[in-house]
């Protein structure tokens, strides 16, 4: 199949805006996102459909120039830049995420992370 064919067929940009408008306050991506989740957990044989543990984790990305007043220096890793805080599950799938300045603790986002995966996980990880 050509690019021009598949760019025929393709919805109005229009239709897809406008939809997308209404999708996102109604909160159809996070339940598509809820649903793709439970669906991957059952295939994989897992009895609940919600994960009940979590890994947090964080890196460093290197500044740019357009990067501007988001960028700190991170003294750990001797970098500046934008530092990444990510929670996943066990298999590795993304559930939370937040970007701070390099400069942000480790710490001080582990709490803000934990407190944002829980309504994704329907409360079932419990936070130590």
């Amino acid at each position: 199949m050509h690019l021009a064919d598949a760019a025929e067929r393709s919805a109005p940009r229009w239709a897809v805006r406008q939809q997308t408008r209404r999708w996102i306050p109604a909160g159809s991506f996070e339940t598509m996102a809820a649903d793709l989740r439970a669906v991957l957990r059952i295939a994989a044989g897992r009895e609940l459909v919600v994960p009940t543990a979590m890994v947090l984790d964080s890196r460093t990305l290197r500044s740019t120039p357009e990067s501007g007043g988001r960028a700190g220096y991170d003294g750990c890793k001797r970098r500046n830049g934008t530092k990444t805080h990510i929670a996943v599950d066990t298999p590795g799938r993304l559930k939370g995420l937040r970007v701070t300045p390099a400069d942000v603790q480790d710490r001080v986002q582990a709490g803000a992370l934990a407190e944002a995966v829980q309504p994704v996980t329907a409360k079932n990880v419990e936070l130590a």
